[in-house]
């Protein structure tokens, strides 16, 4: 058995339904895909998708239709047999079409450009897209997107779901562990390895890791040991083997741009251009991360804009003095000064990921007359306030599922978003995203997507502070297990990893 700390209790065990790696990482072996991105390579591209249910597939010649050739041999884990018809109800749930509706749809706007989806036979499945959209494919392997059971009601999903992977839900026992067992009809012949895995939930960071390095745990939650903690763990246990990798996740601000004080364009411009990146990478990270854009900056990202590009929009400049000069001389326009700050609450959750940067955000924000406190709420409440827009200044943390322009425009700024906490709406930047979804030559593609990026960080959309690393550790008995660099979100099924108790 496979022993894994969870850092967190999971909201519910439906991926299509939450945002979180809570819910994926563990309940991810329960499922397949249409396609995956290949376990075994730690790059996440177009050319890294394998077959999952979907033993092939194929466009037309204007790539407006999208057609799998579905296996033939795959039964559910109540030994219903999947077919296309589980394959159309997806879609449905993703597309808003289907007659129960999602709790939440948060990989709702990755769809928009599918017209319908037909099933001509039991074993064929093709969507219909409306225009081109080569990114399509890449958003079928994330890990946020299997394909559900039509004849398993929602609300199952959520605390006993059932799927077509490797491993079988024994038992999901909130606040406590989540126990997976091996699925002995599994449609890969010889997988899994693995007889089982155990979450054990243990919301103390320090106190898993001390486990962990005890010899309780074979592996810590994936991406979730900070830099500072991986030199801690690597002396205390020489033989445990840790990777550090970049996960596309970034540390981002959101303003509320419908209330004072961030519904004035030139104390959003303040706070853009008050931001020391390099202080902010040096307090939290080491100095380990990255600064960059919207999209994952080179060289872990595929799509983000070079050091120069990102360099000569406002606010990314090196001269940290200047930038917030012209801020003071903004905050002074709106009339802030040293003799009449302006209170702030930094709106954050309760825990180090989010409270540190805030802190430091706090303190820099005093060097343009801004006086901020924290305004601290634990994971509970913390989602509930983002989609009332209950803040003025939020400080989040944002993973991306791929590392695609399209999930990352689609999801973080198109006007009619689940995930747009913030409410951001430019619908003539948003006619930009279907420019460059549509284009078919990678590099016109890139270029259409930097150039959106780059207006984004103009508009203060949503900053981004800091493009974040960490580590996953694991026992040297664990083998197998390869960290993916383009999102924290993939790669856990678990399938070929085995364990060697020699």
């Amino acid at each position: 058995m496979l022993r894994i700390f969870h850092r967190d209790n999971p909201v519910s065990a439906s991926i299509l339904e939450e945002t979180a790696a809570s819910t994926v990482v563990a309940f991810m072996p329960v499922f397949n895909n249409l396609v995956m991105f290949d376990p075994s390579v730690s790059q996440n591209t177009p050319e890294s998708i394998i077959p999952d249910l979907a033993e092939s597939w194929s466009w037309n010649d204007d790539k407006t239709e999208l057609t799998f050739k579905l296996r033939k041999d795959v039964k559910w884990h109540d030994g219903f047999p999947f077919t296309s018809s589980d394959v159309e109800c997806t879609f449905n749930l993703w597309t808003g079409r289907a007659r129960n509706k999602l709790r939440s749809n948060p990989r709702g706007a990755w769809f928009g450009n599918i017209n319908f989806v037909h099933a001509p036979n039991d074993y064929e499945v093709t969507i219909h897209l409306n225009r081109p959209q080569p990114a399509l494919l890449s958003m079928l392997a994330s890990g946020f997107s299997p394909i559900y059971p039509c004849h398993v009601p929602l609300a199952q999903m959520r605390t006993k779901p059932i799927g077509t992977g490797p491993f079988k839900l024994d038992s999901f026992n909130q606040f406590d562990r989540i126990r997976l067992v091996r699925n002995p009809d599994y449609w890969k012949e010889g997988r899994p390895f693995l007889d089982a895995i155990e979450f054990s939930v243990v919301t103390s960071r320090s106190t898993a890791l001390l486990s962990f390095v005890a010899g309780r745990y074979d592996m810590t939650f994936p991406n979730d040991v900070t830099m500072a903690q991986l030199r801690d763990v690597r002396r205390q246990s020489p033989r445990v083997q840790c990777e550090a990798t970049g996960m596309n996740n970034n540390t981002n601000l959101m303003l509320n741009r419908d209330a004072p004080p961030f519904d004035n364009p030139d104390i959003r411009q303040a706070l853009a251009l008050a931001l020391d990146r390099n202080a902010f990478m040096e307090a939290l990270t080491g100095a380990s991360g990255a600064i960059g854009g919207h999209l994952q900056p080179p060289p872990d990202g595929l799509w983000g804009m070079s050091s120069e590009m990102l360099a000569s929009v406002p606010g990314f400049g090196p001269d940290i003095e200047k930038n917030r000069e012209a801020a003071r001389a903004l905050m002074r326009k709106a009339g802030y000064g040293p003799e009449r700050a302006l209170p702030l609450k930094i709106f954050t959750r309760a825990i180090s990921l989010y409270r540190s940067p805030a802190a430091v955000l706090a303190n820099q924000l005093q060097e343009i007359h801004i006086d901020a406190t924290l305004d601290v709420v634990e994971t509970s409440h913390w989602f509930t306030r983002l989609e009332r827009r209950d803040y003025a200044l939020a400080l989040e943390t944002t993973g991306n599922a791929i590392d695609d322009p399209d999930q990352t425009f689609y999801e973080n700024f198109s006007c009619r978003s689940e995930r747009n906490y913030n409410h951001y709406c430019n619908p003539e930047i948003e006619r930009l995203f279907e420019t460059q979804s549509a284009e078919l030559n990678v590099d016109k593609r890139r270029h259409l997507a930097q150039e959106i990026d780059a207006k984004l960080l103009t508009d203060v959309a949503r900053p981004p502070i800091v493009w974040n690393r960490a580590a996953t550790c694991w026992q040297p008995t664990v083998k197998g297990y390869v960290p993916q660099v383009n999102s924290s979100y993939n790669g856990f099924r678990f399938e070929d990893v085995w364990l060697d108790r020699r």
